[in-house]
């Protein structure tokens, strides 16, 4: 199993990190790859049921599913369809920081060896990065 764990502080508040982290489209940047919305939630846009179609370039597209949904608290979600990873939960965790938050999030999956270590690194990467970005963006 391979995980992914980062911690991000930002300046801005809870609720406004989780509304921009909860679109899914605004997630593109931080996986590196193009993020298109397929399904709104059962109750909400960015709900539980809620779906959407990730791409890296020419190769072929996989889902997400959005499973469990707490409001300015939590986001967890699975891959439901054409991955090879197996076992993959990625779970975003806000917790109210002074005037501003911090934001929990790690995934854990399981692929092939090699692969494993390479989308690991890759992620690890790529999320770091596109965090960054989140509070002048949000």
């Amino acid at each position: 199993m391979q995980r992914v764990d980062i911690t991000q502080d930002f300046a801005l508040p809870v609720d406004r990190i989780f509304a921009y982290l909860s679109e899914h489209e605004n997630l593109a940047p931080l996986f590196g790859l193009s993020v298109t919305r397929l399904q709104d939630g059962d109750t909400s846009r960015n709900g539980v049921g809620s779906v959407r179609r990730l791409r890296l370039g020419p190769l072929p597209a996989f889902e997400e599913t959005i499973t469990e949904v707490v409001d300015d608290q939590l986001i967890v979600y699975r891959i439901s369809m054409g991955s090879p990873l197996k076992n993959h939960k990625g779970t975003m965790t806000f917790i109210p920081q002074g005037a501003g938050c911090r934001l929990h999030y790690v995934i854990e999956f399981d692929a092939p060896p090699v692969l494993d270590r390479i989308i690991q690194a890759g992620l690890t990467r790529n999320v770091s990065k596109g965090l960054k970005t989140v509070d002048a963006k949000a």
